[in-house]
């Protein structure tokens, strides 16, 4: 923190300095967003990166120092910039900026906030990448009451709240848990205990009706949701809950929106919100990370004509673990790779009881397939039915979202368990204490492995990652994970052993071959089917498909493989190879969806080149990986690490 900054002189307060955010496809902005005409149209805020600072929460940061010495004007007015009473010149209402200088105590802005606040401020859609922690809550929250106040300056007085509707809602922001939304709500309440903006919450998990009473009684302005209840209440035509002069919306955490499967939700709530013909309204998307599944988002989402993307991490931020112990395992044959799953998770689970030291073992384990999932989970079950086993959950995106959230809120309270999940929790669900990732095969990208990683080793705690990975696999991955600090680890007997050798079994493979004669047979062929058709090495498909072979007869019992369309095998270029072809018993997953975002013949495919103002975001978007910012798959371009040598 720094002494709090002396303030700047009026003539160096309404110096216009050079705008900073990356403009795209600028237009003259609509009559409705009313910016005082001696303001500048766009503050720089370059200067704000030049100092590191700290902060702790994810409001905003009291201002404690002074910057040492104002050596010029040009100084003392940037860090006039910073201040929060500096935003009253930007049009910022009395009212809001009381609660944040007096009520809260903050007087200076986050770096976060001062790159975000003055473009939002101007009207103009936002696409923001932020980490939390930053500040980002009032970053956006301040720039959507405003714009709020501009369209109704009625609000901004305390006897709005008695003509406040539920049918007649201004604001609405989405958030991807319930718990962030409550935050989000409060902090809301708080900036807007001085006008008369009635704030309501929508959330999962809670009563439905009870809220509707609740806010058919008391009105809503700003509306803070999760995107499941959102749509429940606006496609319900008797929940009274509707926006026809919304002027604002948020999407908090968009990645994690997406991660955790509301893609589907949140483009069901656009076409229930009015169309910009009918309605203008400035969309504020914030987000850790942008993928390519993000600016899908932003194409149905943001004006392609009228939008600025703001980047808030600086090149030299790393959000990735590099702490983190990170293990790779060869494993030798496709039939091993649950033998070893299994007898890594026991080791685990007797090294935590046998040292105190240890924290209890709380793992999540990643598959690439819905498909694979599904089977972990049953063995997982399986297993702990004959009570050899701790408490696991599944979590893939053949459950409904009720499903999904009742085994996260499960696994999040136990303090030992294992969680099979598909990539739904590779970014956005945050479990306490998970002490290993276990990651199977090769990973769609390289930004899929980081994220993965990252939901061990959180606040500085320990935490290991363990990759398992087929033979067959490893030129692939070797290559996708270049530079990253992985070891080799052989200390997994089952990985390597060879059927074929004569020796005795060892313990978790007799283990796991007995559990799979339990195994519903459509759960097997599923798993089977999708792990050969979302294959992407051409050159190994004879392999891959002579050992899922092996698999099924040696591993599972079965006289034959299942069966597999000589249609589906020629059109995806298995025409060729040992498929045991046939007509296919029915089954829901038995071909990866191109939509699925957790396999699919997809992984490799390059974006085209494109004029589309939205692809302009890759190039400034930062990584989450080693070294800060640059581009891989999906439009991120790899460090100098690619030149390193994996040491596996």
């Amino acid at each position: 923190m720094f002494r709090q900054g002396l303030r700047a002189s009026t003539g160096l307060a309404r110096r216009v300095l050079p705008q900073a955010a990356v403009a795209v496809g600028r237009q003259q902005r609509i009559a409705a967003q009313t910016i005082r005409p001696s303001i500048p149209s766009a503050v720089s805020w370059i200067a704000v990166t030049q100092t590191a600072r700290l902060y702790t929460n994810d409001a905003a940061a009291p201002a404690t120092e002074t910057l040492a010495g104002h050596q010029d004007g040009r100084k003392q007015n940037e860090e006039w910039t910073k201040q929060f009473a500096s935003l009253a010149d930007m049009g910022v209402n009395e009212t809001l900026l009381r609660a944040i200088t007096k009520d809260l105590g903050y007087q200076t802005m986050s770096p976060v906030q001062a790159k975000t606040i003055a473009p939002a401020l101007k009207g103009t859609d936002i696409v923001a990448q932020a980490k939390t922690g930053t500040g980002k809550t009032i970053a956006f929250l301040l720039p959507l009451l405003q714009r709020m106040i501009n369209e109704d300056p009625t609000l901004a007085t305390r006897s709005a709240k008695y003509d406040a509707r539920s049918d007649d809602i201004r604001g609405i922001v989405l958030s991807p848990t319930r718990e962030l939304a409550e935050q989000i709500a409060d902090e809301a309440r708080r900036l807007t205990r001085h006008t008369g903006l009635v704030v309501q919450s929508a959330v999962g998990g809670t009563q439905k009706n009870q809220m509707l009473h609740k806010t058919r009684r008391e009105g809503c302005h700003l509306l803070v949701a999760t995107p499941g209840r959102l749509h429940d209440l606006l496609s319900d035509e008797r929940s009274g809950l509707s926006a026809p002069n919304l002027a604002a919306m948020v999407l908090d955490e968009a990645d994690r929106m997406l991660d955790v499967g509301f893609e589907r939700e949140l483009n069901a709530i656009i076409d229930l919100l009015p169309r910009p013909n009918e309605k203008v309204r400035q969309t504020i998307l914030v987000s850790a990370t942008i993928p390519d599944s993000v600016i899908r988002l932003t194409r149905s989402m943001v004006r392609a004509d009228d939008f600025e993307f703001v980047q808030t991490i600086s090149e030299s931020e790393s959000l990735t673990h590099d702490h983190v112990n990170q293990n790779v395992v060869t494993v030798s044959h496709i039939s091993n790779i649950f033998p070893a799953l299994f007898e890594l998770i026991d080791k685990g689970i007797t090294e935590a009881k046998e040292n105190p030291d240890k924290k209890p073992f709380k793992a999540i384990v990643y598959l690439n397939t819905t498909a694979m999932t599904q089977l972990a989970g049953e063995l997982g079950f399986a297993k702990q039915r004959d009570r050899s086993f701790i408490r696991n959950f599944a979590i893939h995106s053949g459950l409904s979202q009720s499903a999904r959230t009742r085994a996260a809120e499960n696994f999040r309270q136990s303090q030992s368990a294992v969680l099979f999940s598909s990539d739904v929790t590779a970014r956005g669900m945050d479990f306490p204490d998970v002490t290993h990732v276990i990651q199977i095969d090769c990973p769609r990208d390289r930004e899929t492995y980081i994220h993965r990683l990252g939901r061990t080793a959180r606040q500085q705690k320990d935490g290991e990652g363990w990759l398992l990975l087929p033979a067959m696999s490893r030129p692939r991955t070797r290559n996708l994970l270049r530079g990253l600090p992985l070891k080799p680890n052989t200390s997994l007997e089952s990985a390597t052993f060879d059927s074929a050798s004569g020796d005795a079994q060892p313990p978790s493979t007799a283990a796991i071959q007995q559990l799979y004669s339990r195994m519903p047979s459509h759960i097997l062929e599923d798993a089977y089917r999708v792990t050969i058709f979302s294959s992407t090495d051409k050159n190994a498909r004879d392999d891959m498909v002579d050992q899922m072979n092996e698999w099924a007869t040696e591993g599972w019992g079965w006289k034959m493989p299942p069966t597999v369309s000589k249609g589906k095998a020629d059109r995806a270029g298995f025409a060729h190879t040992n498929l045991n072809f046939g007509p296919e018993s029915s089954s829901s997953s038995d071909r990866p969806r191109r939509s699925d975002r957790f396999g699919g013949r997809d992984f490799d495919r390059q974006p085209r080149r494109s004029s589309d103002p939205f692809d302009g975001m890759r190039s400034n978007a930062r990584r989450s990986d080693v070294g800060g910012h640059g581009r891989s798959r999906g439009g991120f371009r790899r460090n100098s690490d690619r030149s390193q040598e994996s040491s596996w």
